[in-house]
């Protein structure tokens, strides 16, 4: 239908997960804007139009992750084997928590806390698997969406076992090669790759005579080393691997490159007596 016949607008928000299924929470609007006050869980958002005739098709709108990271000294996890125990210390005592763990918007699972000790157990967790758990409290404990009630209280990731790295970073480039020096750039390895909470990059370089091999050890936000005091006019292999608590991953394959004979500013010398001549 043509835009000037649409009457208003269904707004339905449905909270993921959720264990009520049978509850609704439609919003009717005139004007093609809402402001939603939401928690830190995932929602989905369906949008459609009413005139005369009926109902359109939704329109599905996923919520995107908050960017915010955990909140330390909120929620607490202690492993027992493929158990986990969730503890939490609230500020105030709301009438129960609402509890989401799993791996992601399609894992995701729901309990209702209403004990006022703060504490859960979780189990049937994968190793190497990053969970995500969030806490919320919520003065409104009945069978029904928590979309206008819960306050989010923490967030926490966690690993059941931790493993090493099943990959090495990606897209290693060389560059800024000079007669001692060269740069080293490359792409974090893949959140899904890490199988435990990344700690950091080790990078190994050798000349070609394996006469000097050297390591540097990096944090994990790093994704680039200036490599210093190299010997002029020698090819240097270089490899990167990333380790977790668990250990230290397989290596990148050996990238190679060979440093200058001549200086930056030896080598434009060079070049403009030789154009003159």
């Amino acid at each position: 239908t043509q835009s000037e016949n649409i009457l208003g607008y269904y707004v339905d928000v449905e909270r993921i997960p959720n264990s009520c299924r049978d509850s609704s929470n439609r919003i009717f609007l005139k004007d093609r804007e809402v402001l939603l006050n939401l928690s830190m869980a995932y929602f989905r958002v369906n949008i459609s139009a009413y005139n005369k005739a009926g109902e359109s098709p939704q329109a599905i709108y996923i919520v995107p992750d908050f960017s915010a990271k955990d909140l330390p000294g909120q929620i607490h996890v202690k492993h027992q084997g493929t158990h986990a125990v969730v503890t939490w210390t609230p500020e105030y005592n709301p009438k129960c928590f609402v509890v989401d763990w799993g791996t992601g918007k399609e894992d995701m699972h729901m309990k209702i806390v209403t004990t006022a000790t703060g504490n859960f157990t979780l189990d049937n967790f994968q190793p190497y698997k990053l969970y995500k758990i969030t806490v919320h409290a919520s003065d409104v404990c009945q069978c029904e969406s928590f979309t206008r009630h819960e306050k989010t209280f923490g967030v926490t990731h966690f690993y059941s076992v931790e493993g090493v790295p099943r990959t090495g970073p990606a897209n290693v480039t060389i560059l800024n090669i000079t007669k001692h020096s060269a740069l080293v750039k490359w792409t974090e390895i893949a959140a899904e790759d890490c199988l435990g909470f990344l700690q950091g990059y080790r990078i190994s370089y050798t000349d070609t005579q394996r006469k000097k091999s050297l390591a540097v050890t990096l944090n994990s936000s790093t994704t680039s080393y200036h490599l210093t005091k190299l010997k002029e006019k020698t090819i240097y292999r270089v490899q990167i691997s990333g380790f977790t608590n668990a250990g230290e991953g397989p290596p990148t394959l050996s990238q190679p490159f060979s440093t200058s004979k001549y200086g930056i500013v030896e080598a434009l010398y060079i070049c403009v007596t030789q154009h003159q001549s």
